[in-house]
């Protein structure tokens, strides 16, 4: 019975050996180190009293040090049950949970396809090494040399070259009698659109072979020579033998490592990977090309418990390591977590190493973080939490983060970490902090107040209060701060911008930097992806922007915390522009009635009025401090305005 692609590596996945063994010996307590994977027992099958037989759980295999019996969890339940291959798969599919697959006839055919298309691949491998030699290569080696890529490491890595010709590898293939529709499938040539042969898929590019964790050749890596080339890496499409969501760049040499007692690195590309491997980092992989993926993640668990995730210092690495959070939590598991290592802005391992050695590497990982610790300054960093409703905001966002773990206990100490960093946040003393109560101290009299206590000044408003556009602005504040919002909001949720274009081309903008904001936005419109899009206005209107995104009612704001629900940012956009045409509206009735009245009255219709217009004003300002939101709309405001028209407002009381 031939079985199914990935049938076993999943059966191994879901067992640990010490799981299949343990059923058949006793372990040594005081040899054994169960948090390194590391199990010893007297061996099952020989007679002996001392612990001679090793079980390393992370590599997967057995080795006695008496008989030297050695396997893996099916040749153990071969030898200790004895029977065939297809029923140890048997036993261990039911302990796993795991039904047989139907019987294929199929399937057979499919390995045999796997194995051909394997023994392309490896040509490939030797043809692009012998390239690399060549005086087409010499270019290649020149920036290999200059990235300090000694002969030895190439040899290692198996580097090399292909040429800028069209059908270098396909005629080397096909002179050697490979098929081409194994050429084609193994992702080695394309097929052409305008009815000539196929083309080569890799041209004037410098050639990593990505092997699975058995060694086997499936896929490649190209970098790109000429700098104006579209994509500067290129990884093969995927296969029969290729799926790069499943894959890790040097994820065998890597697993020996780790089971060595190496930390697992997951860095970012080939370069970084053989740099740290060179440097003595041996237990290194990379993705290939995106971010990592669910399937990835447990990949890497399943070589080590906790990897450290070393990524790039700057803006996109921290952005990748934020990803990466949001695709571990669901899969959290007690003993599987990630640490990370976030390199010094403008260095990649590769510089790091080069310009400071190994030691500063290492320094690095063993300063690596928790996940915990890089969950809560993403949702902390650069915001200040002053107001009740600004920690409450904090708490929500987080809860919502952690009901993401599925894990009930993992939660639970997420939380608990949670709780204690938020301590530390909001302890006593520092800005923001809830203090100890105080009993009330009436005043003196001849002081406004009543006997006891000596009279305390009262006490200065905060930063943030006084840097508020309420503050500041007057009775325009609360209009400005609308703007604030709507100008956020569309930077933050590009796609809307088309929805709202014509209303934001005729907004009236009164706020500080709001007309250099509006003249960015409506410029970069076209640009979809929010971070670009970001980017370039800041490059236009930096200033303005960074003020934007430093108002307390901006930063905690649902369209701007919740990234992802476009259609809450549209309908916060509307009623902020709805509401802004209602303040300003009732304000030009008001403004019109004056000029209307202006030849029947005397200047108390005009003294009259005015008080009605503040009193308006005030009630809005009212409102907002009551409740944080400017609720009336023009039809409310208009009825409030006609009653004290109707009221005769203008004849002064006798």
């Amino acid at each position: 019975m031939s079985l199914p692609t990935g049938f076993l590596d999943e059966l191994r996945g879901r067992l640990s050996l010490s799981q299949v063994v343990g059923r058949k010996v006793m372990w040594d307590a005081r040899k054994s180190n169960q948090g390194k994977g590391d199990f010893w027992a007297p061996c099952p099958f020989h007679q002996e009293k001392s612990a001679s037989f090793h079980v390393d759980d992370r590599k997967g295999f057995y080795y006695c040090f008496g008989c030297h019996a050695k396997g893996d969890a099916l040749s153990f339940v071969r030898e200790t049950e004895n029977v065939g291959f297809i029923e140890a798969v048997e036993i261990l599919a039911r302990e796993a949970g795991m039904p047989m697959p139907e019987r294929d006839p199929q399937a057979q055919q499919k390995a045999d396809r796997r194995s051909q298309l394997i023994e392309v691949m490896e040509q490939a491998v030797q043809y692009y090494r012998l390239q690399l030699k060549t005086g087409q290569g010499a270019a290649a080696r020149d920036y290999l040399d200059r990235r300090k890529l000694r002969d030895a490491a190439r040899d290692r890595f198996e580097i090399g070259f292909a040429p800028e010709g069209w059908q270098g590898l396909w005629d080397h293939l096909r002179a050697k009698g490979v098929d081409e529709a194994l050429v084609l499938e193994a992702g080695l040539a394309k097929a052409s659109t305008k009815g000539k042969q196929p083309y080569d898929t890799f041209r004037n590019r410098i050639m990593f072979p990505i092997r699975d964790a058995r060694g086997r050749a499936i896929a490649f890596g190209g970098r790109a020579m000429d700098p104006n080339d579209n994509a500067k890496y290129l990884n093969s499409p995927e296969t029969l033998l290729f799926d790069k969501g499943r894959s890790l760049y040097n994820h065998g040499p890597a697993r020996e490592g780790a089971g060595k007692g190496q930390t697992l690195i997951v860095a970012e590309g080939y370069m970084d990977v053989i740099a740290l491997a060179e440097a003595g980092f041996t237990a290194t992989v990379a993705p290939l090309g995106t971010a990592i993926t669910e399937d990835q993640l447990r990949l890497l668990w399943r070589i080590a418990p906790e990897p450290v995730i070393a990524l790039d210092g700057d803006t996109a690495g921290l952005r990748a390591a934020m990803r990466v959070i949001d695709v571990a939590l669901p899969l959290l598991e007690a003993g599987n977590s990630l640490r990370f290592c976030l390199m010094p802005e403008g260095l990649d391992p590769d510089d790091l190493i080069q310009s400071q050695g190994a030691g500063a590497m290492q320094k690095l990982l063993d300063q690596a973080q928790p996940m915990v610790r890089l969950l809560w300054r993403r949702e902390t960093e650069g915001r200040v939490y002053d107001s009740p409703e600004r920690r409450a905001a904090l708490d929500k966002t987080l809860r919502e983060t952690l009901k993401k773990i599925a894990d009930p206990s993992i939660r639970h100490h997420y939380g608990e970490e949670i709780k204690a960093l938020r301590q530390e946040l909001f302890g006593q003393g520092r800005e923001g902090a809830r203090k100890p109560f105080q009993p009330f101290q009436p005043w003196p009299r001849g002081q406004g107040g009543r006997p006891g206590a000596k009279w305390q000044p009262p006490a200065p408003p905060m930063p943030g209060t006084k840097a508020s556009y309420l503050a500041t602005a007057g009775e325009a504040g609360g209009e400005r701060l609308r703007e604030a919002l709507i100008l956020a909001s569309l930077i933050t949720h590009p796609e809307l911008i088309e929805v709202f274009e014509h209303q934001l081309e005729e907004l009236e903008l009164t706020g500080p930097g709001h007309a250099v904001l509006r003249r960015a936005i409506l410029r970069h419109a076209g640009v979809p992806d929010p971070a670009n899009f970001r980017d370039k206005i800041a490059s236009e209107a930096g200033d303005a922007l960074e003020t934007l995104f430093s108002l307390g009612h901006v930063i905690t704001a649902p369209p701007i915390l919740k990234t992802d629900d476009a259609e809450l940012a549209r309908m916060c956009v509307a009623e902020e522009l709805a509401k802004l045409d209602a303040r300003r509206g009732v304000r030009k009735e008001i403004e019109h009635a004056v000029e209307d009245l202006g030849g029947l009255a005397d200047e108390g219709v005009t003294w009259r009025l005015g008080q009605a217009a503040e009193a308006v004003q005030r009630a809005g300002r009212s409102q907002l401090e009551d409740s944080g939101d400017l609720g009336e709309d023009r039809d409310a405001l208009s009825k409030q305005l006609q009653s004290l028209i109707d009221g005769q407002v203008w004849k002064k009381k006798k």
